[in-house]
């Protein structure tokens, strides 16, 4: 059965991979993890690995999340996404535009992009895109050198300026999500938050107490 590109959820959930960040979990163990909590997309990005392995690793990690709702896509690689089987492709900000792909992807195969600025906003949005992830919002060590955070008034522009789903991405904690969902995102999209232990368990519990006072 196809399935929508973007789930009709107010707060989607988006997990990008890197495996070397892990420490005393494996990548396998931390994708059955997300996927048994239900979250609604998988970014596999592993540049370092060759195409071969890529795909060896895509096509493992759609068997896992057959049985489930969870959209795979795969980071700049539209043809190891295709060939695995997966739902879609992530394009980096300076990568492939999304129309040079979509006269030969499937109709409902999802494409997502980077976006760090409105201009690109504005083109990814012409080009038909299925969702724009914003970042960095937040101070990250990983993105140290990479320029200041956009921050929360940029995402509510970003936001306000399109009807086209934005996930916010970078430094992105459980106890700032509430700010980001405020500002207008769709969801929200980040590493550490879905394969650090200790953020992960505090995502879980306030997703947890939400639902419970949602059910009063």
């Amino acid at each position: 059965m196809p399935r929508s590109a973007i789930p009709d959820k107010n707060q989607i959930f988006y997990y990008i991979t890197d495996r070397r960040q892990l420490s005393g979990i494996r990548l396998t163990a931390c994708i059955r993890r997300a996927l048994d909590w239900g979250v609604d997309f998988i970014q596999i990005r592993e540049k370092d690995l060759s195409a071969r392995a890529l795909y060896d690793l895509t096509c493992r990690i759609v068997s896992l999340a057959r049985p489930t709702r969870t959209r795979i896509l795969v980071n700049g690689r539209a043809d190891i996404a295709l060939a695995a089987g997966a739902h879609g492709v992530h394009l980096p900000s300076a990568g492939l535009r999304a129309q040079a792909l979509r006269s030969w992807l499937p109709k409902n195969f999802c494409i997502g992009v980077s976006v760090h600025s409105m201009r690109e906003i504005r083109q990814a949005c012409a080009d038909g895109v299925d969702y724009i992830l914003v970042g960095h919002l937040f101070p990250t060590r990983s993105k140290e050198g990479f320029g200041a955070p956009l921050g929360l008034e940029f995402l509510r522009k970003a936001c306000a300026e399109t009807g086209t789903p934005v996930f916010g991405l970078g430094g992105i904690r459980p106890e700032l999500m509430p700010s980001v969902f405020e500002s207008g995102a769709a969801g929200v999209a980040g590493i550490s938050l879905f394969q650090k232990n200790d953020e992960f368990r505090k995502l879980k519990k306030l997703i947890h107490a939400k639902a419970h006072r949602s059910r009063r």
